[in-house]
């Protein structure tokens, strides 16, 4: 009798899955609450200098596929510690905060609001890399540099949309 297949016998990591989809559920549920806010958002005031609204899609995208990337390479390749650990929970905190965000901008219009959470957002970011690069010192692993450079994008988008929210907050 042929013996069953067991998860284990795949060699397949459940953070494979994990990752991507927590990454996944962020992108449709921010792009749900933002496509829900389109309409009040049509009629506030913008800065000249936004960019047009398809950037903001492809930009998205890209910095969810990095961070996915980045978050993968630091739970399959960093000492399973107390510092994988609080990377990880950072990971996801700052899934949530990028959700928050779109819920207070699009859904509750707390503009003011928006800007101190967009600043919490960009801290979150910026604590990821400060935390990730270090990784490799130790081992001299360039992997962990790399991953810490994939959140770069991200940092500045964040730092702009910051400044974006700032300046619509303003003229609102």
């Amino acid at each position: 009798m042929p013996k069953k297949l067991k998860l284990k016998d795949l060699n397949v990591k459940v953070n494979y899955f994990i990752i991507p989809l927590f990454t996944l559920a962020v992108a449709i549920i921010g792009e749900r609450i933002t496509a829900s806010g389109m309409s009040w958002y049509k009629t506030i005031n913008l800065p000249s200098w936004i960019p047009p609204n398809y950037i903001f899609g492809v930009v998205w995208t890209t910095i969810f596929i990095l961070t996915a990337i980045a978050a993968l390479i630091v739970w399959n390749k960093a000492p399973a510690d107390h510092r994988r650990k609080e990377i990880m929970q950072i990971f996801a905190a700052n899934g949530i905060l990028n959700v928050l965000w779109t819920y207070i901008f699009f859904y509750q219009h707390l503009l003011g609001f928006a800007v101190i959470e967009a600043m919490l957002l960009f801290i979150s970011v910026m604590l990821l890399i400060v935390l990730i690069l270090p990784l490799g010192m130790k081992r001299n692993e360039r992997l962990f540099q790399e991953a810490g450079a994939l959140l770069a994008p991200y940092a500045v988008w964040v730092a702009f949309a910051t400044y974006l929210t700032y300046s619509i907050w303003l003229m609102n």
